[in-house]
C-alpha cells in the first residue's frame, strides 16, 4: 500500500455538522468573546460518513539528552526487548531522575520544521520549504491532537488550549497555568509511584541494542538502565486529516529490531492493572481509545501492554496491532467508534480555521492587525468546546516573561510570518522581549497503509 493511502473503510453516513456559533451572530459583531462547538453524540444509531486518514509519513526525528538538550540524532533511540517474567516496577524508584513539570511548548517541533524547511531550500530551491509550510493545516503535539479527537468521548478531564493562526497555520499548545504545573508536579505518593510505574516497565522493555537484553553492572539482567525523563526519543510525521495536513509531533517508545526512517517498527509501550472481571475488562477497554488514537496519529502499529498487579509486578505482557483495536471494543457496552473522532477532528479543524481566518479579515483594517492573535480553546467534557480571544493579561500569561510573540518562539514567528497579514520582525505583545536565539544544530529545551 503506497505512503498515501487512505483509510476509508467505514462507510457510514454522518449528520451535516453544526457550524461554529458566536454570540455575536445575531448582531454582526466582528469580535466575538465566545464560540461554541457541539460535540458529536456518540450514542446515535445514524450512520457517520467515514472520514479519510492519510498514512503518517516520517520526517525526521530527534533526541532529548540528559542536559535536555535538542539534537538531530537518534542517541535516545531504544530497541524492544521482551522483559524479563515478574519484572518489578518499583525497582529504581529511588533513583528516578524526574523532569520538572513545564509549559508544553511547540519548542522543539519548531525547531524540527525549521530543519525540513532548510532541505527542502536546499534540496528543491529556495522558497520551497515556505510553500511546504504554507500546505500544513495545523502543527502540534501529538498528545495535544489525542485530547482533540477523543474529546467527544471525555466525561472528566477537561483540558485548555492555546491556538495561533499564522499564514494559513493552526498552531495549537496545551495550556497549563502555574496551579495545574505544580498540582503534576506534586502529586501524592501513591500517584507518584504508579506514574514511575510506566517509566519502569519502558526501562525493563528497552535495550541500546537490538534483540540483546541489557546487562548492567549491579542491576539485574534486562534493566534498561534508571529512569531519566529529560531523555527522550521524538519523531515527527506529516499526515493529512479529511482535507488537512498535519504536522505532529511526539516521542516514541522504542524500535522492533531496525530503524530506517519509517514508522513502520515503531512500539507504543503501556502499563494496565490485571484484568480481574468484566468491570476491570471495560475499564481497559475504554482506555484503549487512548492508546489507540496516541498510536494511530504517529503511525505506530504496535502497543506493547504490561499487566501488573497493584504492587506494581508484571503478570502478563500482550501485543495489540493498533489498527485492530477497534474490532476489539466494536458491538459492546460503551464502545467507542474512531470514525466519530476523525469526523470531529475534520469538523473542529475546518471550522477552527474559517472562524479565524474571517477574524484575520475583518481585522486587518484595525488596529488589530498591528498584532498577532492568541485564542484559547477549552475542551468541555460532555459540552463542547468553547472558543475567545486573549486580552492583554493573557497574552501576558502565555508568554511568561519568555521570548516569545503570543505562544510562538521569536525566531520562529519571525521565520515564517512573512506575509502582510503578519509581517516579519514584528514587536512582541506586551510580556514577551524581542529578538531570539539563532539556530543551530543542538537546542537547550526550555509502514503501511491504515484502514480502521
Amino acid at each position: 500500500m503506497s505512503k498515501r493511502q487512505q483509510s476509508n473503510s467505514l462507510e457510514r453516513e454522518e449528520k451535516p455538522a453544526k457550524r461554529l456559533e458566536t454570540e455575536s451572530d445575531a448582531t454582526a459583531d466582528p469580535e466575538p468573546t465566545q464560540t461554541f462547538l457541539e460535540y458529536p453524540s456518540t450514542s446515535s444509531t445514524q450512520p457517520i460518513r467515514s472520514v479519510p486518514f492519510q498514512q503518517p509519513t516520517g520526517l525526521l526525528t530527534f533526541s532529548y539528552t540528559p542536559e535536555r538538550v535538542l539534537e538531530f540524532r537518534d542517541s535516545a533511540l531504544r530497541y524492544y526487548i521482551d522483559p524479563p517474567p515478574g519484572a518489578d516496577l518499583r525497582y529504581g524508584y529511588d533513583r528516578w531522575i524526574k523532569r520538572p513539570e513545564e509549559k508544553t511548548r511547540l519548542d522543539g517541533l519548531l525547531r524540527a520544521i525549521e530543519r525540513v524547511m532548510e532541505k527542502a531550500d536546499g534540496g528543491v530551491g529556495p522558497g520551497s520549504g515556505q510553500k511546504w509550510l504554507k500546505d500544513i493545516s495545523v502543527v502540534t503535539w501529538r498528545g495535544v491532537m489525542t485530547k482533540i479527537l477523543t474529546a467527544p468521548y471525555e466525561e472528566r478531564d477537561g483540558c485548555e488550549l492555546n491556538v495561533m493562526f499564522v499564514n494559513g497555520t493552526l498552531y495549537i499548545e496545551e495550556h497549563l497555568t502555574d496551579a495545574k504545573l505544580a498540582a503534576k508536579e506534586n502529586l501524592a505518593p501513591r500517584q507518584r509511584q504508579q506514574t514511575y510505574y510506566g517509566y519502569s516497565f519502558e526501562s525493563w522493555c528497552t535495550s541500546s541494542r537490538p534483540g540483546v537484553p541489557e546487562r548492567i553492572a549491579g542491576h539485574p539482567t534486562g534493566w534498561g538502565g534508571d529512569v531519566d525523563t529529560n531523555v527522550q526519543w521524538c519523531s515527527v510525521i506529516k499526515t493529512k486529516l479529511g482535507d488537512s495536513h498535519l504536522v505532529i509531533g511526539g516521542e516514541v517508545d522504542c524500535v522492533r529490531g531496525r530503524f530506517d526512517g519509517k514508522t513502520d517498527t515503531f512500539v507504543e509501550l503501556k502499563t494496565s492493572m490485571s484484568i480481574r472481571g468484566p468491570e476491570d475488562e471495560g475499564r481497559f477497554e475504554k482506555k484503549l481509545l487512548k492508546f489507540y488514537m496516541q498510536s494511530f496519529l504517529l503511525g505506530v502499529p504496535e502497543i506493547v501492554v504490561g499487566f501488573r498487579t497493584p504492587a506494581g509486578r508484571i503478570t502478563t505482557i500482550q501485543s495489540f496491532k493498533t489498527i485492530q483495536l477497534p474490532r476489539l471494543v466494536r458491538g459492546k457496552p460503551g464502545a467507542w467508534d474512531p470514525q466519530i473522532c476523525l469526523g470531529w477532528g475534520q469538523r473542529f479543524i475546518t471550522s477552527l480555521k474559517e472562524l479565524l481566518a474571517t477574524q484575520l479579515e475583518q481585522s486587518s483594517t484595525s488596529d488589530e492587525a498591528a498584532r498577532p492573535r492568541v485564542w484559547r480553546v477549552s475542551l468541555n467534557p460532555k459540552n463542547g468546546v468553547k472558543l475567545s480571544p486573549l486580552d492583554e493579561a493573557g497574552l501576558k500569561e502565555v508568554a511568561d516573561g519568555e521570548d516569545r510573540i503570543g505562544f510562538l518562539p521569536t525566531w520562529y514567528y519571525n521565520l515564517v510570518a512573512t506575509t502582510s497579514e503578519h509581517p516579519a520582525q514584528h514587536p512582541p505583545p506586551e510580556g514577551s522581549r524581542a529578538g531570539g536565539p539563532a539556530p543551530s544544530t543542538s537546542y537547550v529545551s526550555s509502514h503501511h497503509g491504515w484502514n480502521l
